[in-house]
């Protein structure tokens, strides 16, 4: 039955972005390997994939275009990322991206951070602590 599509799997779309003008080291086919797996490993059946270079203003990238365009067919729940950071360095962008997915039934999945809530302030907590923000913002007090 490999290859076909059960009715209770869900359709993940795979998207694979550096920020880079060439993807000289494969990573690229990196994120796909990684994403495939990941999709297996998670029940999710693999509707289809796209990939961007450079460019963080989303509206501009043809691969997240061609995401778009399949999740207004009703063609994708799961939208699988190699981390938010792939979405955008911008977390307002990031976050009104996220909002429009959760809005059109798409859940957002990623190998390194699990599934990706739609909480500001959790999300806000996360980039936070990761960043260094906290410990540079006491040592200013």
């Amino acid at each position: 039955m490999e290859g076909f599509i059960t009715k209770e799997q869900l359709r993940a779309w795979l998207y694979c972005r550096i920020d880079a003008p060439e993807d000289v080291h494969g990573s690229l086919k990196g994120q796909k390997k990684e994403f495939s797996y990941y999709a297996e490993q998670m029940g999710f059946a693999v509707e289809g994939s796209s990939e961007d270079l450079l460019n963080d203003i989303t509206s501009d990238r043809p691969g997240w275009k061609r995401f778009m365009e399949a999740v207004s067919e009703g063609v994708v729940d799961v939208f699988l990322v190699y981390s938010l950071s792939r979405i955008s360095r911008n977390i307002c962008r990031s976050m009104a991206c996220l909002e429009q997915l959760r809005q059109s039934g798409v859940a957002v999945y990623s190998p390194l951070e699990g599934k990706l809530t739609f909480s500001f302030q959790k999300t806000m907590q996360d980039v936070i602590s990761h960043s260094g923000f906290q410990q540079r913002f006491e040592e200013d007090m």
